[in-house]
């Protein structure tokens, strides 16, 4: 059994347990407090006290953890001095000999979780997204996918969720670089009750898994209890006129906006790709062959994202159904509290049902 590290990590020996420098990014965030997005310069925008106490999507990744320890199987859990950002705070408290503190050193902490996966454990080793699904490229190919070892990386914070933090904690590259890795899977939840269900099912999955998830706060979309099967979407609805394919927080965007298409008398479907890689190729094949537009929705690079991953779907099968990819389009995203950014680049379902209905207008001009 792994020794447990400095349970507290590095940086409680400066703040008390849940005021971390990292527990959470400081700002406000209209799906939790019911106000406007705070600007910038606003001072709501920099509480980090009285924010943290609510950030309810952290409790699922150490709950489902502590179940599936309790019902037997060989997890053990680890984080790079931010267990309070992801919530394996929790499971460390819970099981404190399956639980390894790494510090501040992501490359070590895959590699060690590849090594303790060649011990027949089950490792979850979690960090920022923009170190794991970058710094962390060469461990992650040659120690753990080129090896097939049962390694499951959990890159928390993804696309411009850190805000502030700047474009070093922005994770826009990230399932680019890993659906990139051969037999690396790619699963991006829309929720905290979809990323419990992802990782459960995890346990009987034979190949390395990337988890991209963001940073606790995501609106809900799904309902605790929700089953997941690794490579298959849920299609929400079928439309002619758009689908909207989705993944992360741009699931609860999408569904908004397609409402809002709606019942201005669009005829709009969306499926939510929560598997990037393994694509669900047939759920797209369907969706392309009723409708005139799709359009991909992700907080994360037009280039090699999901909007790529369904573009050569539809390429290798000859279809000619126009598709529009909607994320950050190839550009070092901007600095500024994340509910701030998610309206700059229309992310938000304002901004992604405002983009279809451009786009929408193009095809009939055309």
């Amino acid at each position: 059994m792994t020794r447990q590290m400095n349970l507290q990590g590095a940086d409680s020996g400066r703040h008390a347990v849940g005021e971390t420098a990292f527990s959470e990014p400081p700002f406000s965030d209209p799906a939790v407090s019911g106000t406007a997005p705070a600007g910038p310069r606003s001072p709501d925008s920099w509480q980090y006290r009285a924010l943290n106490a609510i950030n309810p999507g952290l409790s699922y990744l150490s709950d489902a953890l502590i179940e599936l320890t309790r019902a037997g199987h060989p997890i053990v859990a680890g984080a790079a001095d931010l267990q309070y950002s992801n919530g394996l705070n929790r499971y460390a408290q819970a099981y404190p000999d399956r639980y390894v503190q790494f510090g501040i050193s992501e490359q070590n902490m895959v590699s060690a979780a590849a090594g303790l996966a060649t011990t027949g454990h089950m490792p979850f080793v979690a960090t920022f997204a923009s170190f794991l699904g970058l710094l962390c490229c060469e461990q992650i190919r040659m120690d753990v996918a080129y090896t097939k070892l049962p390694v499951r990386l959990i890159g928390h914070h993804t696309g411009i969720s850190l805000g502030f933090y700047g474009t070093s904690h922005h994770a826009t590259e990230d399932i680019s670089t890993m659906r990139a890795i051969a037999g690396l899977t790619v699963v991006s939840p829309a929720d905290g009750p979809q990323l419990a269900a992802a990782i459960k099912a995890s346990v009987d999955w034979p190949e390395p898994i990337y988890f991209r998830i963001g940073r606790g706060r995501e609106p809900q979309v799904y309902e605790d209890g929700q089953p997941f099967t690794f490579g298959q979407a849920i299609v929400h609805a079928e439309g002619k006129d758009l689908t909207l394919i989705a993944c992360g927080i741009g699931v609860r965007a999408a569904l908004d906006a397609a409402q809002a298409l709606r019942e201005e008398g669009y005829s709009v479907g969306v499926i939510d790709m929560p598997t990037i890689k393994p694509l669900d190729r047939a759920a797209v094949l369907r969706a392309a062959g009723g409708c005139r537009l799709m359009m991909t929705v992700e907080e994360h690079n037009v280039l090699g994202g999901l909007g790529s991953a369904v573009a050569e779907v539809l390429a290798d099968e000859g279809l000619g159904v126009r598709l529009y990819r909607h994320g950050i389009q190839d550009e070092y995203s901007l600095i500024a509290p994340p509910t701030t950014l998610y309206a700059h680049y229309r992310l938000d379902a304002a901004g992604v049902a405002q983009v279809a209905r451009e786009q929408l207008s193009k095809g009939k001009q055309g």
